[in-house]
């Protein structure tokens, strides 16, 4: 069987994290080619990929099998409406990484009876350890479902969801999750400082330890709240520290976070909460 052709519409960070895992996995560069409006960043990606580059969004749609939707959200709909004619002749696999556009607008950007599927990665996308949730219309093949897996496996974990909805949780957990992860390293960083510890000693420690509990856990079969006890001697440091978190409501503030998280995606997307 051929290797599917893979178009990317955009050429920004996160098409450079699909690429690279991609190109990195064994995924071959002559079936890759990629377009956008920014020189600089078409030939960096030629540079670093020996992919086909163009600044015309139509040149390689003849013959893409995966056409990757990469640019920002609020330009979308005047690039799909750009190449719609083409996207139409050729159908193919229609793939989106823009956060708030939903498969409905998509298909009535690029003229309707398409395969999409809606993809939220995130910015450890960019390491290969991403993890990203997926959601494809009815007319999307398990041929096809299994090739999007494949595409992002190469940058991280795949997580296909049972509708369309559900993008707006993996939003709130996934994908804006890193910058929660990154506050809370920030803040054990200035603590340790603010303890006597030296800079560099404590920004390394608490990465770090951060890496290192979300490895052990994606490795154990025990629960987080299991893992956690088994950090916890009866009255010892790690209890402690524990308990003041209990107390600040650390689990409700991280709820609350969330949900206005979630909020917020439904909003950008001109949708209503559906609870």
């Amino acid at each position: 069987m051929a290797t599917a052709h893979l178009n990317f519409i955009g050429a920004g960070n996160m098409a450079r994290a699909i690429l690279g895992g991609l190109v990195d996995k064994g995924y071959p560069a002559s079936s890759i080619s990629a377009c956008s409006p920014s020189n600089d960043e078409l030939e960096s990606l030629k540079m670093d990929f020996q992919i086909k580059t163009s600044l015309d969004n139509t040149t390689y749609l003849e013959q893409t099998d995966v056409l990757l939707l990469c640019t920002k959200p609020q330009v979308l709909q005047k690039a799909c409406e750009a190449i719609r004619d083409s996207v139409q002749a050729r159908k193919p696999l229609i793939v989106s990484i823009a956060a708030g556009v939903t498969i409905e607008q998509i298909e009535e950007w690029l003229g309707g009876e398409l395969p999409v599927v809606r993809c939220m990665p995130n910015t450890p996308a960019q390491v290969h350890i991403g993890a990203s949730g997926l959601f494809a219309n009815a007319r999307v093949s398990e041929d096809q479902k299994a090739l999007t897996t494949r595409l992002f496996e190469s940058i991280g974990l795949v997580a296909w969801v049972s509708s369309e909805s559900d993008l707006h949780t993996v939003t709130a957990l996934s994908g804006s999750g890193p910058a929660y992860c990154f506050m809370f390293i920030e803040a054990m960083e200035k603590a340790a400082i603010e303890l006597g510890l030296n800079n560099s000693d404590a920004r390394a420690l608490a990465i770090q330890t951060m890496r290192g509990a979300a490895e052990l856990a994606s490795r154990s079969d025990e629960s987080p709240e299991q893992l956690k006890r088994r950090v916890m001697s009866p009255g010892g440091t790690t209890e402690r520290a524990v308990w003041r978190f209990e107390q600040e409501k650390l689990p409700e503030i991280v709820a609350a976070a969330m949900r206005d998280a979630w909020t917020r995606s439904y909003e950008l997307a001109g949708e209503e909460p559906n609870n």
